[in-house]
This record gives structure tokens, sequence and C-alpha cells, in this order.
């Protein structure tokens, strides 16, 4: 039977999205060189030996039952597979991935593959800094010093900051500190599906909107001059009602909160289906209660064509909507956009679904969660 052996890892990048370049690489050792058990701050750093972009770098520790020569194949397989192209001229150069192996437990190794401990270590201020933020102690089975006291020793000068971001060991762990997603869309997006699935997968607390009750519905598609004040009004109680109870009471068995809708919509609604004096009548009640309730930590909104959501619209079926206009459909999403420019300072993320299909298409859907999670993880915690 394998034992485990505790590994320390350095990883850098400084072509691309570095930032989740490192993030998708920490996902890959995770799922395939061993258990992700420490992940350092992300330091930005001048590139060392020749002139590039700076680095984002951070170190790893992970519990691994591989061989050392076995764990190098499969992180230079990870390299490969992220992007990371060896060129055959000596030197340094740039690259979308970098990952290194530090210290394997405290042995000793010295063959034409692989030396470890890593020879550069001492001479690397990038490496020492985050290696002794998650391994302060650990001796240099050769030198027989601590990583502070090597970091200490360092010549290196070259630039190096701590930067406001954190990576996680996989895409769970990530999700959990979203801490609150709400997914937006117009009438026939996919909003409630893409929710649904997101929770189901990475452990989210749903959160709902109830709305196939609401008696002023079918007869707003009827009559949408006579039924517009009430049925927005009814909304309005609902959403905040239910949105204030379900998410300010966090579930101990979930990770974080997912919605498929954010109660700015009731606002985005009525500014399309009322007149001028009840909207300013319907907004004043609206920005009393919006200052109560919370707010999401991202805020995604799928955008949808219009003919493509009159399709989805027919296919699902609910007679009430058969009847919608094209009109009203591009009003609302022209509302969203609204909405979103007029506040910056909240996180964003708009996904164009184009052809997608997240339903049917399991490639299209990690698509989607891709985008999510490489959005997520730009934000400083």
């Amino acid at each position: 039977m394998n034992t485990t052996k505790t590994t320390h890892l350095s990883l850098g990048s400084n072509l691309g999205d570095k930032l989740n370049n490192l993030q998708d690489a920490v996902f890959a050792i995770q799922q395939a060189a061993g258990e992700v058990v420490k992940i350092s701050p992300v330091y930005q750093s001048s590139s060392w030996g020749f002139e590039a972009e700076d680095f984002f770098n951070i170190c790893i520790t992970i519990q691994t039952v591989l061989l050392p020569e076995a764990l190098l194949d499969v992180l230079l397989k990870i390299e490969t597979n992220l992007g990371r192209i060896r060129f055959q001229a000596e030197g340094y150069e740039p690259r979308k991935i970098d990952i290194d192996i530090l210290y394997y437990e405290k042995e000793t190794l010295f063959n034409d593959d692989l030396v470890i401990p890593h020879p550069q270590l001492p001479f690397r201020r990038f490496v020492l800094k985050p290696l002794a933020d998650i391994a302060p102690q650990f001796y240099h089975p050769v030198l027989l010093k601590d990583s502070r006291n090597l970091l200490q020793e360092c010549k290196d000068t070259g630039k190096l900051k701590k930067t406001s971001y954190r990576l996680f060991k996989d895409r769970n762990e990530l999700f959990a500190h979203t801490n609150f997603i709400a997914i937006e869309g117009n009438i026939g997006a996919g909003k409630t599906t893409l929710a649904n699935k997101i929770a189901e997968d990475f452990n989210g607390k749903l959160v709902l909107e109830r709305f196939a009750d609401n008696p002023f519905l079918p007869k707003f598609y009827e009559d949408q001059a006579r039924y517009a004040f009430p049925l927005e009004m009814s909304f309005l109680a609902d959403r905040y009602q239910q949105f204030t109870d379900d998410t300010s009471q966090y579930d101990l068995f979930k990770s974080f909160m997912v919605s498929d809708y954010d109660i700015y919509k009731s606002l985005i609604f009525a500014q399309v289906t009322l007149q001028k004096e009840e909207f300013s009548l319907y907004r004043k009640l609206f920005n009393l209660m919006y200052k109560e309730v919370k707010k999401p930590k991202i805020y995604i909104y799928l955008y949808q064509s219009t003919d493509r959501l009159l399709e989805n619209i027919k296919k699902r079926g609910r007679d009430y909507e058969q009847n919608i206009e094209p009109q009203y459909l591009e009003n609302i999403n022209s509302g969203y956009f609204d909405f979103i420019k007029s506040y910056p300072e909240q996180n964003n993320l708009v996904i164009d679904l184009g052809e997608m299909d997240f339903v049917q298409n399991a490639d299209d859907y990690e698509t989607l969660v891709d985008k999510i999670l490489k959005f997520a993880v730009q934000l400083p915690f």
C-alpha cells in the first residue's frame, strides 16, 4: 500500500490570464497528482533571468502517493494540457504555466530529469516568500535551514508584491467562497435551469422565484394596461418576503447560495410595464425595500436573442406565455442592460448564450461553469 508523501510545489505564470492559469493548474494537480492541502497567497514578481511580463507566483503543499519521477510526469502533462510550450533555445522564457517540485518529503534526488530539492530554491525570493507562508519551518535537507532563514539570506532583489487574490483547491471550494450568486435573464433564458444544475453539482442552497401561483400573471398577458400595476406590486411583495427569508437563513449543510433571480428585476419589469405615474409610486416603495435585501457577490446575466427566447418559451409550453410580444422581450433585455450599466461596482458577468444548449449539451454546461469560475477567481476576497 502506497503511503502519502508531503510535497511542496512552486507555480508561476506570465502569459495570458495569469491568475486563471494558476487556478487551472491547481485544479488539475488536485485531480491528477494529489490532495492540495495548502495554497499560498498570490504574489506578483518581476521576471527572473530575462525581460518579460511580471509573473504571478504561488506555492502549494500536496499529499501524493506518486513517486518523484511519476509526479514529475504528471506535472509535465498538466503543463502541456494547459498550453505550456517549451522552446528549444537555452535560457529562460515566458511561460503560460510553470510547475516545479521544490521538496519531496526530506528526500534528495539527483538525476538527468529531476533534482530535489530544487537547485534554484535558495536564490529565488519569489519562491521562498510564498513557501515561507505555507511551510515556514520546513528544513532544507541539505542546507539545514528552514524557509524563513533561507528567505532572510536570499540575495534576490527582484520586485515581489503580495496581491489580494486567493486560489482554491477545487471548483467546489471556489463556488463556496462566492457566498451568493444571482443568475438573471429574460423570460425563457434558462436561469432557473442553470441555477438548479449549479446548486446540485456544487452543493449550493437553491433560492427559486415563486411566480406560477400569481393570480395576476395570466390576466396581465391578456390585458397588460389593466393588470400591470397589481401584478408588479404583488410580485414585489412576494419577492421581497421570499428573498429576505431565503437569503437571511443559511443552510449549514450547503456551501453557498444560488438564486434564479435578483430582487432588482422587479424594478426592471415595472419600468417596462407601468405607466409613468405608476412607476414613480412603485419606485419609491421599491427603493425602501432594496436597501434591506442581501446583494449577490456575483450577478450573472444570461443574454439570449429574442428569437431563441421565443423558441424556449414555446418549448416549455406555459399557456399564458405563448402570446408574449417580441418587443416586450427586447424591452426587458434593454432594462437589464441599463441596470448593469448603472451598477458598475457590482460584480456583473454577462454571458451571451448564442447557440449554446447547456441543458442537452454537457460541454456547453461546462463552458458556462468555466466562465463563472474564471470570473469569480479574479474577484479580490
